[in-house]
């Protein structure tokens, strides 16, 4: 199968996966689950791959792996927190305000405003895990090991993180407090970190074949989307206005890399 064929595919197979998600989305007037399709579809599209491409079997298995344990865990602790804390506030502002300003339905403000722009987010960030099937060589090396450490890393990294700050906010005595422990001592983003570690790993073993090099688009534009994008500037713009202590946080803290943070 060529590339280009193996693309179309898997695109029309993710379009249909939103389409589908979008009308459940309809009926309960929540698009918050598409957070934790972000994980799930990444896997989607590293299975679809996987059965379709006719690269090295080594490689292959290798980056379903990877992609798997990533998009597994993220899409669950997505699906999860959406079930116990409720619609995402971001979410209901923006299609709020795109109904009263614009006089948009829910059914246009959705499609244009979260769906339509996160499918094909998702379809360039993963292509690593397309990409990187299809050669058939050469077989795995020391930048496929490399890659492997680091995407697991990353996922393990994340998953402290999150774990963390659960259990911070789970404690009634830090009420209105700046978690500044644990990972979140040394970046104020060790989930954003994490995501972009695990994907660069996932390119890592993808750049040992030559049509998986082209791939770097993906983790490219997830660093940048976190870092710079919809990922860190959102939250810490609300989080620098509404808790007290947090722009000190942020004086003191790295904004993504971990490092130790600044003396006062």
């Amino acid at each position: 199968m060529s590339v280009w064929s193996l693309l179309a595919i898997n695109a029309a197979v993710l379009v249909t996966c939103f389409l589908t998600l979008w009308a459940i989305c309809l009926r309960t007037r929540d698009v918050t689950s598409v957070d934790s399709f972000w994980g799930f579809g990444m896997v989607v599209m590293a299975v679809t791959s996987y059965l379709l491409a006719t690269g090295h079997p080594d490689r292959k298995l290798l980056i379903l792996v990877l992609a798997s344990v990533w998009g597994v865990r993220l899409g669950s602790y997505m699906l999860w927190r959406w079930r116990d804390h409720g619609s995402d506030r971001r979410y209901v502002a923006m299609l709020g305000k795109a109904q009263e300003r614009r006089g948009w339905s829910f059914a246009k403000a959705s499609m244009l405003l979260v769906f339509a722009t996160q499918a094909p987010l998702l379809f360039v960030v993963c292509l690593p895990a397309q990409l990187g099937q299809v050669d058939a060589a050469p077989p795995l090396g020391a930048l496929a090991v490399a890659g492997a450490c680091l995407s697991l890393f990353g996922t393990l990294f994340e998953t402290v993180g999150d774990l963390q700050l659960v259990r911070f906010k789970r404690n009634p005595e830090n009420q209105g407090q700046v978690m500044d422990r644990g990972l979140w001592r040394y970046t104020r983003h060790p989930n954003y970190f994490g995501d972009a570690c695990a994907w660069w790993g996932i390119w890592l073993v993808a750049a040992e074949t030559s049509t998986g090099l082209w791939s770097v688009v993906g983790p490219m534009l997830l660093t940048w989307t976190l870092a710079k994008w919809s990922g860190a500037p959102t939250i810490e713009g609300k989080m620098t206005r509404t808790k007290p202590g947090y722009a000190d946080y942020v004086a003191r803290t790295s904004g993504f890399v971990p490092w130790f943070p600044k003396r006062a």
